[in-house]
């Protein structure tokens, strides 16, 4: 459905993941013209296994934490036969689907990454093509991703490991590029990819002994909860943040038990309080033996690995779990530079003083990722169309600082937990703040 607008400028698009290929969906809809650069030879992004370009984190074995009932996009259904965790395979075919549909693929430069984007001093954006060709844009909106730039800890002696070390970002499966049956193997962290890799390593016909270094204890959610996936039960949105979680502690307490019963550590945080890591196997392996938790590492000896608690363990082969940084390399503005991963945007999307360079989906949205950047270009699209004015500077500042307080004030302070957000407020709230953008612009609704 066409929407009618007058605009004159063009707009640049980076990346054709889910985020970048439904923002331009979302522009041609609205008439603005555009160009969408994507460094690889397709669609997909982080959903893109083996993708050339290297960026994709996909494991072959990955399935979607997000059942199907949440993922969707608004005008495109999910297939009917799909299961209710879809394989990375279908979750890709799906993108594809959604882009021939709605007629975006031609309007996509592949194999062409964008070097350098710079401010002018009239505001617009001058972008840097892998080509060498330099165009400039009115507007900006960076749909790189953030499960791309491998976070690796630092440890005294680690210089001296001779063993196998892998990031889960390149993992891919158990046999190749590195074999690892028969190996003592150590998975550190304690999010969805450690969970994931752990328990299939754990498998007897594969690791001798699969070891999880874990910081601290953390709650493993199910995938599902009383016959149903765990994420179908959606709290009225007019319930406070509060009660609802106090609420789904509740629940999740009385579903789980203690994660020391299963032989995990005792978390140091009420469930919800930090980033959910879900697997619907974990537990039984640990339960089963098959994983055996271990506290923070301490150092290493060769290849002895050392942990905070005295004990010690020979490993072969290590997987770091341990998370990623927010980088956008195309920017060699330092206000445009996140620090230790923090990066404070209005509604997630926006920095003051930047009103036409907008980020999408720079968040961990619970619990979905995949059509969140789908909502927040409603809000983007008006912005471009003029049906839509941002608040001053400091109204902008003040609301960053009140959504964050909201999303993220329960969590324990970490880098992981700088951009978390629950899906259904923020939604309900970007609804609400693109209709008092109209009413600044003095438009009819």
């Amino acid at each position: 459905m066409a929407i009618s607008t007058n605009v004159s400028g063009k707009a640049c698009i980076i990346g054709a993941g889910c985020s970048g290929f439904t923002m331009a969906k979302r522009l041609k809809e609205y008439g603005i013209a555009y160009d969408c650069f994507e460094a690889s030879d397709n669609i997909g992004g982080n959903w893109y296994y083996q993708n050339p370009n290297g960026l994709s984190s996909c494991y072959e074995s990955l399935h979607i934490d997000t059942s199907k009932w949440r993922l969707a996009f608004e005008d495109f259904p999910v297939p009917e036969d799909w299961p209710d965790f879809p394989h990375h395979s279908q979750l890709f075919q799906y993108f594809n689907d959604y882009v021939d549909h709605f007629g975006l693929r031609e309007t996509i430069s592949f194999n062409t990454s964008v070097e350098r984007a710079s401010r002018r001093s009239d505001g617009d954006w001058d972008i840097t093509l892998s080509s060498g060709e330099t165009r400039t844009y009115q507007w900006l909106l960076v749909a790189n991703g953030h499960h791309w730039d491998p976070r690796l800890p630092s440890y005294p002696g680690l210089e001296t490991f001779t063993g196998h070390q892998v990031h889960s970002h390149h993992y891919r499966d158990p046999f190749s590029p590195y074999d690892f049956r028969g190996k003592r193997v150590l998975v550190v962290g304690a999010g969805n990819s450690a969970m994931d890799i752990s328990s299939e390593l754990s498998q007897r016909p594969i690791a001798e002994r699969l070891f999880i270094s874990m910081r601290r204890g953390v709650w493993v959610l199910p995938k599902y909860m009383n016959g149903q996936p765990a994420d179908k039960a959606v709290l009225p949105g007019w319930l406070p943040s509060k009660i609802g979680r106090a609420m789904a502690r509740k629940m999740i307490k009385k579903q789980l038990g203690n994660p020391e019963n299963y032989g995990l550590p005792r978390p140091d945080h009420e469930p919800l309080d930090a980033h959910p890591s879900v697997s619907g196997e974990f537990l039984t392996r640990v339960g089963c033996g098959d994983i055996l938790a271990k506290g923070a590492l301490d150092r290493f000896d060769a290849n002895t690995v050392l942990f905070t608690d005295g004990s010690r363990e020979e490993i072969d082969a290590i997987i770091w779990a341990t998370g990623y940084h927010v980088s956008f390399p195309f920017f060699d503005d330092p206000q445009l530079t996140p620090e230790d991963n923090q990066f404070p945007l209005f509604k997630r999307m926006v920095k003051p003083g930047y009103e036409n360079l907008f980020f999408l989906a720079l968040a961990q949205p619970l619990p979905t990722l995949v059509n969140f950047a789908e909502q927040q270009s409603k809000l983007a699209a008006a912005a471009l169309a003029g049906t839509y004015a941002f608040p001053s500077a400091a109204d902008m500042d003040a609301v960053i600082k009140a959504d964050e307080a909201i999303h993220m004030g329960h969590f324990y302070p970490t880098p992981r937990h700088t951009m978390q957000l629950d899906f259904n407020v923020y939604v309900r709230d970007l609804m609400k703040e693109i209709a008092r953008g109209r009413r600044r612009t003095k438009m009819p609704a």
